[in-house]
C-alpha cells in the first residue's frame, strides 16, 4: 500500500472533502465505516472515503492540514484530479453571481468542489438517479459494484470496482430489477451495452462544444437533458453545466423566476448566463443547500 498526503495551504482555496463527497454528485465514493449519506449534509470531518479506478483502490481523508490518501499506486495526481483539487476556487467563486442565496451556498459548504468521476460509473449512477433520494441511488450502486465489479483484495479485506460495461450488459433486466433498479433496469442494461461495444462512449463525447456533448449523450438510453448535464458536469469537466433537478427548478421558480423559459434548453441558456461561467459549481453548492434545509 502506498500513502502520502497534498497539503491544503497548495490548493487555491478551502477543500471540504465530505461536503464534496456527500453532496449528492458521486455514488462512486465511500464510507468504509458504512455511513455514507447518513451525516444529513453535514461539513466537515476526518472519515476515510474510498473508491475504485482503473483497478485500483485509493482512499482520502482530511485532517487539519491535509488531504491524506493511501492506495494500491502512487495516487497523488489522481486524488486531484478526482476531488478537484486543481480548480481555482478564489477564481470560480469571484466569478459567481452574488445574491443572497448564491451568497448562503457558498458561506455554508465552502470548500465543497466538483469530483471528476470516471465516466461510466457516473453515467450509469445517474440513469439510477430518476426520482430517486440520494441515498437510494447511492444503495443502488452499491449493489451494483457488490453483485457485478470485480474484486479486488485490499488491506486484509475484498473491495468491488464499479462494474465494467461488458458485466452490465451482460447482465439480464431481470437480474438488475432484483437489485431494486426499478424501471431504469432496461436503461442500464442498454447504455452499457452501447458503451461495451462501443457504439456510443466517452470519446465521442469529451471535447465537443457543451451543448453538443449534452446532446450526444442523451443518444444513451435512459439519458435526458438533466443526466446528461450531471455527467458533463461531474464526470468531464463541463463547469458551465447546470442540471436542472427539482431543486435547482425550485430556487429558479423562487429566486431567479426571470430565467424559466417554458424548456429545458432555454432555461438551461439563462440561469448560466445568471450564475456565470462556472454555472456548474454554484448549481452544485445550491443544491447541497437547499437538500440539506438552506433557505428555510
Amino acid at each position: 500500500m502506498e500513502r502520502g498526503a497534498i497539503p491544503t495551504d497548495e490548493i487555491a482555496g478551502a477543500v471540504d472533502v465530505q461536503a464534496t463527497l456527500e453532496s449528492g454528485q458521486t455514488y462512486l465514493w465511500w464510507r468504509p465505516d458504512g455511513t455514507t449519506y447518513e451525516t444529513d449534509g453535514a461539513s466537515g470531518g476526518d472519515a476515510w472515503y474510498r473508491t475504485v479506478v482503473d483497478g485500483d483502490v485509493v482512499e482520502v481523508r482530511q485532517t487539519d492540514a491535509e488531504i491524506e490518501w493511501r492506495s494500491t499506486t502512487d495516487a497523488d495526481p489522481l486524488v486531484r484530479d478526482l476531488l478537484g483539487l486543481r480548480d481555482d476556487l478564489y477564481e470560480i467563486r469571484a466569478a459567481a453571481t452574488g445574491d443572497d442565496l448564491a451568497t448562503a451556498a457558498w458561506d455554508a459548504y465552502d470548500g465543497l468542489r466538483i469530483v471528476r468521476d470516471p465516466f461510466f460509473g457516473c453515467l450509469i449512477s445517474f440513469i439510477c438517479s430518476a426520482q430517486m433520494r440520494v441515498e437510494r441511488i447511492f444503495a443502488m450502486q452499491e449493489s451494483l459494484r457488490e453483485h457485478y465489479g470485480e474484486p479486488i483484495e485490499y488491506d486484509g479485506e475484498t473491495v468491488h470496482a464499479f462494474p465494467e460495461p461488458a458485466a452490465l450488459a451482460a447482465a439480464t433486466e431481470d437480474d438488475l430489477r432484483d437489485l431494486k433498479l426499478g424501471y431504469r433496469a432496461p436503461y442500464v442494461q442498454r447504455t452499457a451495452e452501447m458503451v461495451a461495444s462501443g457504439e456510443l462512449t466517452e470519446r465521442d463525447i469529451d471535447g465537443r462544444a457543451y451543448e453538443l456533448a449534452r446532446e450526444e449523450l442523451t443518444e444513451f438510453v435512459g439519458v435526458g437533458d438533466k443526466v446528461a448535464d450531471c455527467v458533463l458536469l461531474f464526470s468531464l469537466g463541463y463547469l458551465e453545466a447546470v442540471p436542472l433537478d427539482t431543486w435547482i427548478r425550485s430556487a429558479i421558480e423562487d429566486h431567479y423566476p426571470d430565467c424559466d423559459r417554458g424548456n429545458y434548453a432555454d432555461t438551461s441558456r439563462a440561469i448560466r448566463a445568471r450564475l456565470g461561467p462556472y454555472a456548474g459549481y454554484t448549481q452544485t453548492y445550491l443544491f447541497h443547500y437547499l437538500r440539506s434545509g438552506g433557505d428555510e
